[in-house]
């Protein structure tokens, strides 16, 4: 546990002084609410308010995908891949720290962008903030379980910021489907369907338990 701790903190305060990953991950996100908000003009309210969900996900998965990238880059420049696999105890606690501080920055970036596509489709998320956050949160929590482990496996490559898109996203089509449609009803002031919570726990679960334990074998590679 405290390995994971120790992680999570270097790599917040790693960010916190460059501010890389959390700015370029931002704007990447404001630059897709523009360039939808241009793709689609003339949309009634309505429209914009059934469109929302699907388009933030976009925004969101698009963004961690830039995130998870660099997850490792520091690790790798600084030849510290093998530091890190010197570390006492199991391996799966490097694991949750990586996970722990992907789940952290991602979120701030969601959380203002959010915002912004609030005012660019004059959207009202704050009747159904609640039950968005939960899903927006599980469905982070996924795609940083997945995303962690499939980002150290392609750090080594030469491919990475092509082979990490490819292996991750097939790896994401249960938790986008439980995402976007409790967002839907989020954002349109309903309740979250228990359906779709109960599938982003499931598959969080999952992706968690097997990245922990899969972790230690991905370090000896």
């Amino acid at each position: 546990m405290n390995v994971a701790l120790a992680i999570l903190w270097k790599d917040l305060v790693s960010e916190w002084r460059s501010r890389d990953r959390v700015v370029a991950m931002l704007i990447f996100s404001i630059l897709m609410a523009v360039v939808f908000h241009f793709a689609l003009p003339d949309q009634d309210p309505e429209a914009l308010r059934a469109l929302t969900p699907g388009l933030l996900w976009t925004a969101y998965l698009f963004a961690a995908l830039l995130g998870l990238n660099r997850s490792f880059a520091l690790e790798l420049e600084n030849d510290a891949l093998g530091g890190l696999a010197l570390a006492p105890g199991n391996r799966g606690w490097i694991f949750l720290g990586k996970a722990a501080a992907n789940w952290v920055l991602i979120s701030i970036v969601q959380v203002l962008t959010a915002g912004v596509f609030a005012v660019f489709y004059r959207v009202d998320l704050l009747p159904g903030l609640t039950g968005l956050a939960s899903v927006v949160g599980l469905g982070t929590l996924g795609i940083c379980a997945a995303g962690t482990l499939l980002a150290a496996m392609a750090v080594r490559t030469g491919f990475r910021e092509v082979l990490l898109p490819v292996l991750l996203l097939p790896a994401l089509f249960p938790i986008l489907a439980g995402a976007v449609q409790g967002s839907m009803a989020a954002v349109a002031g309903r309740p979250v369907p228990f359906e779709s919570l109960q599938l982003l726990f499931v598959i969080d679960g999952v992706y968690l338990i097997v990245a922990f334990l899969g972790f230690d074998y991905v370090l000896d590679e």
